[in-house]
């Protein structure tokens, strides 16, 4: 690191970084404290067990010290001092028991409270991945994927880690500490006031450095997500980049990407590294000061008892009180040391819970009203009553729209790239709301009605193909459950899809991998087809439907795709006018606005904007 990068990253340290409240925080532990008492029966075995382990530990220091003082005269005078064998082995033996035990218990305990997070991860990813199905379609619109997938997988991890080793750290050095100083108490005050002095600094040290890491790790984290929402983004459009020849320029921009992700990772690392030494260095100095003046006192004690010198007593120690006092002072002083280190993970796993939770607390889809209906024995009139709409308030996307659509019409809606034809699917399935106007269902305004009767009214075909990891036969029959074998079997013949599917090695029980990226998209959109085919909903949405199918193959299933639509309210976005030539009424959007409408032999004697569509797409 140069001496400009050196500086630079003090200028950011010293600057006030925006950082969690201290509500904030205890927000966050509440919540995460609501998972582990979920399980208070495993709570109670955990804390049971690092009570008696750490108990224990600090026993085993007092029996050293009875035992040093069965050898070592307390008083230097060693004419009149027996050694008690036998107290001796008896301490070691009993010292020896202790710490046997003690790590026995502290390995079952280590064991539970990773049982303990594994429990807490699963309910806290359960919880989080639930949320997310329960967010509107405008949240994943706004968020990248990548970044949720960190949350998803990266955060979580880091609060297991943390749950799992940390809070074990903190929880056992709070016993260890708490003991060690009443020991220590016992065996000499005076020691004791060395402590004092240097704890104190090594508290005040680690709460100041706290404070001015704990900013680098939420960038940290941040840089991360944007690194990962990056990198999905890129690979899954690895052809249209080799296409274009731009790994060179999708390389560059990534290698930007990924080192501030290594430089903020870099940063927290180094600045929390640094807590760990010094603290260290604070304690061995306190060490080195409670031997200096530990080995003072002995020898007071020693003068003492051949009457060269009358010291009071609390300026005195046995040699065993010097070697167990140093003991306690090191399991007091460890587990400071120990915080320190782990500080910047428990910082971490703060900041990864409180990306969780946010997402968390994201609003989700707005509930069916109390009064909502169940949309039933649908017939399929829809209708469009001076319809308003926009994603955000500054720019109206649909200026005002009105349409209706009768039992058994194909509603066709044309236009150029940005006129608002996807926008008019969003609204008819309420993945949106209007902002103004009203939409109704056979005279029903649907959001009177509840979202899941609605949606299940229509069955969609997109041009954004979406299969899931399964079998071939499971993806088809996703709409619907308990399909046989021959209705599935009959629709894919429908779809042209069949002679296919009998090609593979295992036909219909052929696994797809994720998105059924195995096999091409014309494929995958037929088997779309066929699940659209299968269903039975009284309404359908094709948007461009066909879009990934060659000429020859369209017009193969054309015949099919009437079949689907016959008898059904149909919504129909095409680019293609060739195949909505037949549609009852064609809309023609543009600019948010329906500027013609009609059946294709009205709108080209019109031989407006729709003629002249119309006409681009077959003057050559």
């Amino acid at each position: 690191m140069t001496k400009e990068e050196r500086k630079k990253i003090k200028e950011e340290l010293s600057v006030k970084a925006p950082k969690m409240s201290k509500t904030a925080r205890m927000a966050v532990v509440r919540r995460v404290s609501k998972y582990l008492f979920a399980h208070k029966t495993m709570i109670f075995i955990c804390l049971s067990l690092m009570i008696v382990s750490n108990v224990l530990a600090l026993v085993a220091p007092k029996l050293s010290q009875l035992a040093l003082d069965e050898i070592v005269p307390p008083s230097g005078v060693a004419e009149s001092f027996e050694i008690n064998v036998g107290r001796v082995l008896f301490f070691c033996a009993l010292m020896l028991g202790f710490y046997i035990v003690s790590a026995v218990l502290s390995y079952v305990l280590a064991i539970l409270m990773v049982r303990l997070s594994q429990k807490v991860v699963y309910s806290m990813r359960r919880d989080l991945f639930n949320h997310l199905t329960e967010l509107p379609v405008g949240y994943f619109d706004t968020h990248a994927t990548g970044e949720l997938i960190s949350r998803i997988s990266y955060d979580i991890d880091t609060v297991n880690t943390s749950l799992s080793h940390d809070v074990l750290q903190v929880g056992a050095s709070t016993i260890t500490v708490i003991g060690s100083l009443v020991m220590m108490a016992t065996i000499s005050p005076m020691l004791l006031c060395i402590l004092v002095i240097t704890v104190p600094i090594s508290i005040i040290y680690t709460r100041f450095r706290s404070r001015k890491v704990r900013p680098l790790f939420r960038k940290r984290s941040q840089k991360l997500g944007e690194l990962n929402g990056y990198a999905e983004e890129m690979l899954s459009g690895q052809k249209t980049i080799r296409a274009y020849s731009r790994e060179g320029v999708i390389t560059g921009r990534f290698d930007g990407k990924n080192k501030e992700a290594v430089d903020a990772y870099y940063n927290a690392e180094y600045y929390a590294a640094t807590v760990g030494p010094t603290v260290n260095f604070i304690n061995n100095l306190s060490l080195s000061l409670i031997a200096m003046v530990g080995g003072i006192f002995y020898l007071f004690s020693v003068l003492n008892g051949t009457g060269v010198l009358a010291v009071p007593a609390i300026f005195t120690i046995t040699f065993g009180g010097i070697s167990a006092f140093v003991q306690y002072s090191r399991k007091f002083t460890g587990p400071v040391n120990e915080f320190a280190n782990i500080l910047h993970d428990l910082q971490s796993a703060a900041s990864s819970a409180e990306k969780v939770f946010a997402i968390m607390d994201a609003e989700p889809e707005k509930k069916d009203t109390e009064d909502a209906e169940i949309l039933e024995n649908v017939r399929g009139d829809v209708e469009f009553e001076h319809v308003k709409f926009g994603y955000v308030p500054e720019r109206t996307i649909i200026k005002d729209l009105t349409l209706n659509a009768r039992k058994g019409n194909t509603i066709a809606i044309v236009g150029p790239t940005g006129a608002g034809k996807t926008t008019i699917i969003n609204l008819l399935m309420r993945f949106y709301d209007v902002n103004e106007g009203r939409i109704t269902v056979d005279g029903k305004e649907i959001r009177e009605i509840t979202r899941d009767s609605l949606r299940k009214a229509y069955t969609m075909v997109l041009q954004e193909t979406w299969l899931f990891h399964g079998t071939i036969y499971e993806n088809i029959t996703y709409g619907k459950e308990g399909a046989t074998r021959e209705e599935v079997e009959k629709v894919a013949k429908m779809a042209h899809i069949h002679s296919y599917i009998e090609g593979l090695p295992e036909g219909y029980d052929t696994v797809l991998s994720d998105d059924g990226v195995n096999i091409s998209k014309g494929h995958k959109q037929l088997i779309t087809i066929a699940r659209a085919m299968l269903s039975d909903s009284p309404m359908l949405i094709l948007d461009e439907a066909t879009s990934n199918v060659d000429s020859r193959t369209e017009q193969q299933i054309q015949s099919a795709m009437y079949a689907l639509m016959e008898g059904r309210t149909c919504f129909v976005i095409a680019h293609r006018l060739s195949t909505i030539q037949n549609a009852d009424t064609i809309l023609v959007v543009k600019d948010g606005n329906i500027i013609e409408q009609g059946n294709h032999d009205e709108l080209m004697a019109n031989k407006g904007f729709y003629h002249s569509l119309y006409h681009s797409q077959f003057e050559n």
